[in-house]
Protein backbone atom coordinates (compact mmCIF):
# COMPACT_ATOMS: atom_id res chain seq x y z
CA UNK A 1 0.00 0.00 0.00
CA UNK A 2 1.30 3.55 -1.01
CA UNK A 3 0.20 6.40 0.50
CA UNK A 4 1.58 9.81 -0.49
CA UNK A 5 1.84 13.11 1.40
CA UNK A 6 -0.18 14.84 -1.56
CA UNK A 7 -1.59 15.02 -4.66
CA UNK A 8 0.84 14.97 -7.63
CA UNK A 9 1.18 18.43 -8.88
CA UNK A 10 0.02 20.67 -6.13
CA UNK A 11 2.39 23.38 -4.79
CA UNK A 12 3.24 23.39 -1.23
CA UNK A 13 4.50 26.31 0.43
CA UNK A 14 7.64 25.74 3.15
CA UNK A 15 5.62 27.48 5.77
CA UNK A 16 2.34 25.59 4.75
CA UNK A 17 1.09 22.43 6.47
CA UNK A 18 -1.64 20.35 4.76
CA UNK A 19 -3.58 21.22 7.62
CA UNK A 20 -3.25 24.97 6.30
CA UNK A 21 -4.64 23.58 3.27
CA UNK A 22 -7.63 20.93 4.41
CA UNK A 23 -10.87 22.00 3.59
CA UNK A 24 -12.07 20.67 6.83
CA UNK A 25 -10.42 23.68 8.39
CA UNK A 26 -13.16 25.79 8.40
CA UNK A 27 -15.83 23.03 9.76
CA UNK A 28 -16.24 22.68 13.25
CA UNK A 29 -14.76 19.42 14.93
CA UNK A 30 -18.07 17.78 15.15
CA UNK A 31 -18.56 17.25 11.39
CA UNK A 32 -15.79 15.07 11.55
CA UNK A 33 -16.28 13.32 15.17
CA UNK A 34 -19.88 11.57 15.14
CA UNK A 35 -21.36 10.29 17.81
CA UNK A 36 -21.64 6.77 17.07
CA UNK A 37 -21.82 5.13 13.52
CA UNK A 38 -25.84 4.04 13.15
CA UNK A 39 -28.55 6.06 11.87
CA UNK A 40 -28.21 10.04 12.08
CA UNK A 41 -24.32 9.74 12.32
CA UNK A 42 -24.02 7.73 9.12
CA UNK A 43 -25.12 11.04 7.28
CA UNK A 44 -22.38 12.92 9.42
CA UNK A 45 -19.86 10.54 8.22
CA UNK A 46 -21.12 10.71 4.63
CA UNK A 47 -21.33 13.97 4.93
CA UNK A 48 -17.83 14.25 6.37
CA UNK A 49 -16.39 12.05 4.11
CA UNK A 50 -17.56 13.76 0.80
CA UNK A 51 -15.95 16.67 2.12
CA UNK A 52 -12.36 14.39 2.75
CA UNK A 53 -13.14 13.52 -1.15
CA UNK A 54 -12.78 16.91 -2.86
CA UNK A 55 -9.50 17.85 -0.75
CA UNK A 56 -6.20 17.70 -2.22
CA UNK A 57 -4.46 17.01 1.01
CA UNK A 58 -6.86 14.16 1.59
CA UNK A 59 -3.79 11.63 1.65
CA UNK A 60 -1.44 13.64 3.77
CA UNK A 61 -4.53 14.22 6.45
CA UNK A 62 -4.79 10.03 6.14
CA UNK A 63 -0.71 9.22 6.88
CA UNK A 64 -1.04 11.88 9.67
CA UNK A 65 -3.85 9.63 11.57
CA UNK A 66 -2.07 6.17 10.31
CA UNK A 67 1.38 7.78 11.77
CA UNK A 68 -0.53 9.06 15.21
CA UNK A 69 -2.95 6.44 15.53
CA UNK A 70 -5.88 8.71 15.33
CA UNK A 71 -8.39 6.08 16.53
CA UNK A 72 -11.65 9.03 16.60
CA UNK A 73 -13.39 10.64 13.91
CA UNK A 74 -12.79 10.95 10.01
CA UNK A 75 -9.52 11.70 8.62
CA UNK A 76 -8.53 11.16 5.13
CA UNK A 77 -11.76 9.97 4.11
CA UNK A 78 -11.78 6.82 6.27
CA UNK A 79 -13.87 5.87 9.82
CA UNK A 80 -11.96 4.52 12.49
CA UNK A 81 -12.92 0.87 11.22
CA UNK A 82 -11.82 1.52 8.12
CA UNK A 83 -8.44 3.13 9.54
CA UNK A 84 -8.14 0.25 11.97
CA UNK A 85 -7.70 -2.54 8.59
CA UNK A 86 -5.69 0.22 6.88
CA UNK A 87 -3.24 0.62 9.47
CA UNK A 88 -2.71 -3.08 9.71
CA UNK A 89 -1.81 -3.34 6.16
CA UNK A 90 -0.11 0.35 5.98
CA UNK A 91 2.13 -1.42 9.24
CA UNK A 92 2.82 -4.63 7.31
CA UNK A 93 4.60 -3.00 3.95
CA UNK A 94 6.17 -0.85 6.49
CA UNK A 95 8.06 -3.80 8.13
CA UNK A 96 8.17 -5.64 4.95
CA UNK A 97 10.30 -2.65 3.56
CA UNK A 98 12.46 -2.23 6.27
CA UNK A 99 13.11 -5.83 5.79
CA UNK A 100 13.86 -5.41 2.73
CA UNK A 101 16.60 -2.37 2.54
CA UNK A 102 18.16 -4.03 6.28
Amino acid sequence: MVIERRRPGLALDADASWRDLAKCRSEGPARFFPDGATGGALEQIHGAKQMCARCDVQAACLLFALETRQEDGIWGGTSEAERRRLRRAWLAARRQQARLTA
